[in-house]
């Protein structure tokens, strides 16, 4: 009786410590202050895009920043701001989002959207619409997108 008396109060003493713990933690941003961010980040990017506003990605695109692109190759931090600063042969001419979604997981978050465009890239015009897939990581309490990655959204059935 000794035993199990002992063996309890220990599993009391680990839980309520356990509780103290979490209620002492300090406060983090609830996940639709994260959506809201992150929503917002979103729709920025796409006016910035249309007025090539490179400084945009300066600020939001991780250092390491990379993203696949719905014409099958693939961009880095420093490839997009070169082309955004080569106004000769990149313009956005038209973009609109639609469904934006985002998940968040802690200090992660995923956002989805769907997007449609047209716009000269790299001296070839290319007007489409696409789905897209941003990954995004907080750190010192600021978002950073760290990847993305679109496809050619299918077409519907006519």
């Amino acid at each position: 009786m000794k035993k199990s008396l002992g063996v309890l109060f220990v599993v009391l003493t680990v839980a309520g410590s356990l509780s103290a713990l979490a209620v002492g933690q300090s406060p983090t941003p609830s996940n639709s202050d994260a959506v809201a961010v992150i929503t917002q980040m979103e729709n920025d990017a796409v006016k910035a895009d249309l007025a090539q506003d490179a400084s945009f990605y300066e600020r939001y695109l991780a250092d390491t920043w990379t993203g696949g692109t719905s014409r099958g190759t693939w961009d880095t931090k420093e490839s997009l701001l070169a082309d955004m600063k080569d106004t000769k042969n990149n313009k956005t001419n038209s973009e609109s989002i639609s469904d934006v979604k985002v998940r968040v997981q802690g200090d992660v978050a995923v956002a989805t959207y769907k997007s449609t465009y047209d716009s000269m890239i790299q001296g070839q015009h290319y007007a489409r619409t696409i789905i897209s897939t941003d990954t995004f990581l907080r750190q010192n309490g600021e978002w950073k997108q760290v990847a993305g990655h679109s496809s050619q959204a299918a077409q519907a059935a006519r």
